[in-house]
């Protein structure tokens, strides 16, 4: 009697078990995990627990898309260095954080989109006037972030003999290029201008960009249906105006000319 009991106890036990589990799947399902940056005006910023701006607004438009509404988004902090991680381990269902395409990061990482094509540029102190190009940068200190490739843009690609001074994210960097422990500050024209804009007077954007940088949604590997839905919401966002409004939203107060044209996106691995 005690052996039988002892297996319907058992039995009661795991049956209670996979319901647990089941509802704990079912739960998840009712979420989406989407990491943007949090220190980044006008793209990702940290405003009292729920973040703002551009990547934000088209990760909230691509979540409505899929089927989930704002309040069923679980916002997670993304930096530069750990977006292959983040999705690599699950902490994610998906990265919006200036997150650009590039043939290394495919090989770990899914990419939908690019839902943006930004330029790279360069931050000095307003009244460095020596610094208007790449080529300018030559023999002196440039600062970029940790995980971003914007300043080895300029060393190893562009062959420009600056010294590279890494930091954790760009608010470190905009702190070095203030003390002048650097002398300029590589990434994203996006980025830049919201500093910036954050900051007017301290801070002169060159305004000449170079290269190229497109956007992409991040997705961990073998998303290949998720891709495609995120394309087809990315579509409907500028063939509707919405992404012309949240770039609008994002950086209609400052002076960057930021593009509006529809990008060209990526097929789907």
């Amino acid at each position: 009697m005690r052996a039988r009991r002892s297996t319907k106890i058992i039995g009661s036990v795991a049956a209670l078990a996979m319901a647990a589990a089941l509802t704990a799947c079912s739960g998840d399902s009712d979420t989406i995990r989407i990491g943007v940056k949090y220190d980044q005006p006008g793209l990702g910023l940290d405003e009292g627990g729920t973040p703002v701006g551009f990547d934000v607004d088209v990760a909230t438009y691509i979540a409505e898309h899929l089927g989930y509404t704002e309040d069923q988004i679980e916002w997670s902090e993304a930096a530069s260095a750990n977006r292959e991680s983040f999705l690599q381990q699950g902490t994610v269902d998906m990265i919006l954080a200036t997150y650009s395409i590039t043939d290394e990061r495919r090989e770990v990482v899914d990419f939908a989109g690019p839902y943006y094509v930004a330029q790279q540029d360069i931050l000095t102190a307003a009244d460095d006037t020596d610094i208007e190009s790449p080529e300018d940068l030559d023999g002196k200190v440039l600062c970029s972030a940790s995980g971003s490739r914007s300043a080895n843009n300029i060393v190893d690609d562009m062959g420009i003999g600056a010294e590279l001074r890494e930091a954790g994210n760009y608010s470190e960097c905009l702190e070095l290029l203030s003390n002048g422990t650097v002398a300029a500050v590589t990434t994203d024209n996006t980025i830049l201008a919201g500093f910036a804009a954050q900051n007017p007077g301290n801070y002169r954007m060159t305004n000449n960009p170079f290269g190229e940088e497109q956007y992409g949604v991040g997705l961990p590997k073998g998303s290949t249906e998720r891709c495609e839905e995120i394309n087809e919401a990315i579509t409907q966002m500028w063939d509707d105006g919405s992404a012309a409004q949240f770039l609008e939203d994002a950086f209609g107060e400052t002076d960057f000319a930021y593009e509006e044209s529809t990008p060209e996106l990526a097929p789907c691995a």
